[in-house]
């Protein structure tokens, strides 16, 4: 085995066998489940308080119903408006809604009137307002004559259905361009943490070996360039095995806590999905929701199999391996050219995360046009392309685009590892202060 394997091996073990990738590998994707569960609860979760609240409406618009609600008690009441609201200084009652009479159906802006100290919980007036909205409508078409059933029909979605002329087997669907966008836009962001992440650990390793003078036993037995790629391979591996791990922990994480969650009760329920469960006009119209909800789930899973994943595939790897190999060694150099001091490291770190940072607000706008002017030549310049072509990748992009983009960057990364080699095998060596500029170029003209 070349020294430079038994080096990648060496980082790999020592890494995988640490105790915190055990327990950031192990823990994380129940964390993971455990905050999603959390917002869940949270989100599911209204007023906690019991209130009485006294309804007086004179035109009987509401009909003597104002929907269920776990936490409030409605109680309709002829009584004036000013005797309730002494009730209510009296602690008689928590508060007087009053539904004031529509003055005519032409109106458009109507307000209705609730008199406590007390503030309603945002899902609560949401409910009150949606519930009263209703009411109105339902009144202007009585009074109107308009057909309720005709009324109906001027519901239409409308849905852009475009087609191909040439090339009739490209799918330009927009559940197409859609889904594949935000697919693409999860690969860029994973491959930008990883790439960051790592090629940190990659700079890290680096400057403690120099710093504790491991280094110098280390290039006695190995070449400065076979320690370096053996640092960025292991490192990279143990980058790759432990995604693996997350993706496969957190998919039987959600399983097994999708089965432990307790299907909500309509009787225990808060805020408008509680109205629901009694309205059934309400409960009709969520549950056609949920039924296009579900087919979309379908049509989602239907596109993302039929993606031409044996060409994309291979792409992401290799843009991830690019994008990695270039930027570590990147993080390599900076780690053998600085010195003990930290914040050096921190400085230089930060100019080589601007590409980075860039590459992901181009790949936003790759995610609402992938075919503009700046995603394509975003996707082609080798500091970008390993974050902007994986969002393009899933809406097939022109095969010269690809072309030139794998090209520039195994141009760009072979570049990078023979620039960092430079700087590395002279700067692992030296103590007592920071390379300036000026020397990592004599370093790179060295020919020695």
């Amino acid at each position: 085995m070349s020294n430079t394997m038994l080096i990648a091996q060496r980082e790999f073990m020592t890494r995988v066998k640490s105790k915190s990738f055990l327990i950031t590998t192990f823990l994380a994707p129940i964390g993971v489940v455990v905050f999603i569960a959390t917002l869940v609860f949270i989100m599911q979760q209204g007023s906690d308080t019991k209130k009485e609240i006294v309804i007086v409406d004179p035109s009987g618009l509401l009909d003597g119903e104002l929907g269920a609600r776990q936490n409030i008690s409605y109680e309709f009441s002829t009584t004036d408006v000013e005797q309730l609201k002494k009730d209510y200084e009296e602690g008689k009652n928590d508060g007087v809604l009053e539904i004031v009479p529509l003055p005519n159906t032409e109106t458009i802006d109507h307000q209705i009137n609730f008199f406590s100290d007390e503030r309603l919980a945002l899902d609560e007036i949401q409910s009150i307002e949606n519930y009263v909205e209703r009411k109105i409508r339902e009144f202007k078409v009585v009074a109107l004559g308009i057909d309720q059933d005709k009324v109906a029909l001027l519901r239409t979605d409308v849905d852009v259905n475009q087609e191909t002329v040439i090339d009739k087997d490209k799918d330009v669907s927009a559940d197409s361009t859609l889904i594949g966008g935000l697919l693409g836009g999860v690969i860029a962001y994973i491959m930008f943490f990883l790439i960051l992440l790592y090629g940190g650990q990659v700079m890290k390793s680096v400057m403690e070996e120099k710093i504790n003078r491991i280094v110098e036993v280390l290039i006695s037995s190995v070449k400065p360039f076979e320690l370096m790629m053996g640092k960025i391979i292991g490192v990279g591996a143990v980058g790759i095995t432990q995604l693996l791990l997350w993706a496969i922990l957190i998919g039987v994480a959600f399983t097994v806590g999708a089965g432990l969650i307790p299907q909500p009760d309509p009787a225990t329920m808060t805020g408008g999905m509680a109205e629901a469960m009694v309205d059934p006009e309400v409960a009709a119209e969520i549950q056609r929701a949920q039924g296009e909800a579900t087919n979309k789930v379908y049509r989602v899973v239907n596109q993302i199999g039929e993606m031409n994943w044996i060409k994309i595939f291979p792409l992401l790897l290799f843009y991830f391996v690019g994008g990695y190999l270039a930027y570590a060694s990147i993080f390599a150099a900076i780690g053998s050219a600085v010195g003990e001091d930290q914040n050096d490291a921190q400085s230089l770190t930060t100019i080589i995360m601007l590409p980075l940072m860039i590459s992901i607000y181009i790949g936003f706008s790759a995610f609402q046009a992938p075919n503009s002017t700046l995603a394509t030549w975003g996707s082609i310049i080798p500091l970008s392309s390993s974050i902007v072509m994986p969002v393009r990748l899933p809406v097939d992009p022109a095969w010269w685009h690809i072309l030139l983009s794998v090209a520039l960057l195994a141009i760009f990364v072979l570049g990078m590892v023979w620039l960092a080699a430079k700087i590395y095998r002279v700067g692992i060596l030296m103590y007592g202060k920071k390379a300036s500029f000026k020397e990592l170029g004599k370093w790179v003209l060295y020919k020695g």
